[in-house]
């Protein structure tokens, strides 16, 4: 019983990496596309062509692997998933991303299963596991729109200055989309961009706000907005929203430093008690296996875990006031 699971198991992973690389656009294709256009440049005959039709919308693939990408965009989650990975500014496909979880899930499932002979647990180890690439995501992401939020104060005094100097309000998001780092300046070029290829400040200010969804850009998205159907000073509505947001972010630094001491709280209280099963389980595994080989091990698991996780979401309503 055990060969045939293995075997599957291992025939599992060659099968998708096998695919994933075997169909994915390569430095071959490429190559002969190459080819391919120099050999008929280099044809002496001029050949009547059809006009060629440009695409000039953006077109976004899920994933390299032709199937796979048709096979996502088939689902209206996997657009909102793209989304969190443009948001944390990361190099990788949604494929590889759902590749890479399916992997980890089967790896770590099968050495779970071979350690515990509990199916059910082989299973529940390995989605844990499985979350790990998308936890990487989540923290870029969040530490992306933390240092957009830092930087969004100095952005908006420029902006402050270039308007009262004579400029527009699009000119002065060039120039900071030029001054500023990213992902400040990253954000603003797109910005400034959409609206010189002829997109309305509504809709242009509507995706950046729909791009970075932090409280920050969705009051100066409104401000914007406003002023431009009300009319008044922009300069001066900007210059209140930046001391906005820079009192609001240093009334959030404040409340992270008093809540240093929950945060270490919950993260122990989290972590304790699975790093001491685990090594209860080095020193006796015999004893400690009693907990996933008998129903009332089970019963008693599948209790410690609702029990922590409420724990952990009380704690986080708690150490996390919105501000």
């Amino acid at each position: 019983m055990l060969m045939i699971l293995a075997t599957v198991f291992i025939a599992a992973f060659l099968i998708i990496f096998l695919l994933f690389f075997a169909l994915s656009p390569g430095s071959s294709r490429d190559m002969e596309s190459t080819m391919a256009r120099l050999d008929a440049i280099s044809i002496a005959a001029p050949v009547t062509r059809a006009p060629e039709t440009v695409d000039i919308l953006k077109e976004e693939k899920l994933s390299d692997v032709p199937w796979l990408n048709d096979l996502l965009q088939s689902f209206n989650i996997f657009p909102a998933m793209r989304k969190v990975l443009r948001q944390a500014n990361v190099e990788w496909t949604l494929g590889s991303v759902i590749l890479t979880s399916v992997f980890i899930w089967v790896l770590v499932g099968f050495l779970a299963y071979l350690r515990t002979r509990a199916s059910l647990m082989a299973f529940l180890v390995g989605g844990v596991a499985a979350s790990l690439p998308w936890i990487v995501v989540m923290y870029k992401r969040n530490k992306r729109f933390m240092s957009f939020e830092e930087k969004l104060p100095e952005a908006l005094d420029m902006m402050v200055g270039a308007i009262r100097a004579g400029h527009g309000f699009t000119s002065s998001i060039g120039l900071a989309s030029r001054e500023i780092s990213d992902p400040i300046g990253g954000e603003f070029k797109q910005c400034f961009d959409e609206q010189n290829f002829g997109l309305d400040l509504r809709l242009a200010m509507r995706n950046l706000e729909d791009r970075v969804p932090i409280p920050d850009v969705q009051l100066i998205v409104s401000a914007v907005l406003i002023q431009k159907e009300s009319g008044g000073n922009l300069a001066e509505i900007l210059e209140k929203v930046a001391y906005v947001i820079r009192e609001r972010f240093r009334l959030k630094r404040q409340i992270r430093v008093h809540t240093a001491q929950g945060r270490l709280t919950g993260w122990i209280l989290a972590i304790f008690p699975i790093v001491l099963g685990f090594v209860f389980y080095l020193m006796d595994p015999a004893r400690m296996s009693l907990l996933w080989t008998r129903p009332i091990g089970i019963k008693l698991l599948w209790t410690a875990a609702f029990m922590e996780t409420i724990g952990v979401l009380i704690i986080r309503k708690i150490i996390r006031p919105r501000v």
